[in-house]
C-alpha cells in the first residue's frame, strides 16, 4: 500500500476534501463564508469548499508531524500582511478555525488526543491514516505506467589527429638567422671615406672685392714722387 510520501502533497488533499464532505460531523459553520482566515489576508478564501481542504491539509499534517496542536498550526498557516510603505509584518493564522476543525475531526474519530508523549497536540488515529493511504493508492494506480525503452549506447565519433604541417618557403626564410656583417678591411674602409666626402655639400668661398683702378693710379704717382 501506497503512503502520502509517494504522491505530490496538493492531490491527497484534494481526494481527502470530497471525502470529509461525506462525514457528518465536518461541517462549516454559518460564519465561514464571510469571514478570513488569519489576520495578513485582505479578503476571505474564494472557494465555498475551503472548510474541507483546510481540515484535509490538518489532517495530512498531523499524519506527518503529529502530536500538533493550535499554536504550531497557527504558525503554518500565518503569512506576511501588506502594511504599505511600512514593513511587511508575519501574522498568525485564526486560531479559532483551526480548533473548530481539530475538534470536528476528533469527533469524526480521524485524530486523537496523545497522552504518553510530552508534547501536547492531536495525533493521527488509525481510521484517518487508513483513509489518507488509500487515496495515495488510488492515486498510484490511476497513473499510467511508463515503459522503459531499451538504452542505446551512442557511439562516440572518432576524432582524427591532424598531421604535423610542414614549414613552408616563407617561414623558412623567416626561421634563418640574420647574417652578421663582417668587418671591413682597409682598403674598403678608404673608399667608403672618399664616397662619403664626395656627398658632402661644397661651400663656396667668398671672392674678395677687386681693388678699385682709381686707388691703383693714386699709388703709383706716390711711388714716382
Amino acid at each position: 500500500m501506497a503512503n502520502i510520501y509517494d504522491v505530490d502533497p496538493s492531490e491527497p488533499i484534494e481526494l481527502a476534501a470530497e471525502e470529509l464532505k461525506k462525514i457528518e460531523h465536518l461541517k462549516p459553520p454559518e460564519w465561514a463564508s464571510y469571514v478570513k482566515t488569519g489576520m495578513h489576508k485582505e479578503r476571505p478564501p474564494v472557494d465555498e469548499d475551503w472548510w474541507y481542504f483546510r481540515a484535509a491539509s490538518i489532517l495530512r499534517k498531523a499524519y506527518r508531524v503529529g502530536p500538533i496542536g493550535v499554536s504550531k498550526l497557527r504558525k503554518h498557516y500565518g503569512g506576511k500582511a501588506n502594511r504599505g510603505h511600512k514593513k511587511h509584518h508575519f501574522y498568525k493564522a485564526s486560531g479559532n478555525i483551526i480548533r473548530k476543525v481539530l475538534q470536528q475531526l476528533e469527533k469524526a474519530e480521524l485524530l486523537k488526543k496523545d497522552v504518553k508523549s510530552l508534547r501536547r497536540g492531536r495525533l493521527i488515529s488509525p481510521k484517518g491514516k487508513s483513509l489518507l493511504d488509500k487515496i495515495a493508492t488510488k492515486i498510484v494506480k490511476g497513473r499510467p505506467v511508463k515503459k522503459e525503452e531499451p538504452k542505446v549506447e551512442e557511439k562516440k565519433p572518432e576524432v582524427k589527429k591532424a598531421a604535423p604541417k610542414k614549414p613552408s618557403s616563407e617561414n623558412e626564410k623567416g626561421s634563418e638567422k640574420p647574417k652578421v656583417p663582417q668587418k671591413l678591411s682597409s682598403e674598403n674602409e678608404k673608399g667608403l671615406e672618399k664616397t662619403k666626402s664626395s656627398q658632402r655639400p661644397e661651400v663656396k668661398k667668398e671672392s674678395q672685392p677687386q681693388a678699385k683702378p682709381v686707388e691703383k693710379e693714386a699709388k703709383k704717382a706716390e711711388e714716382k714722387q
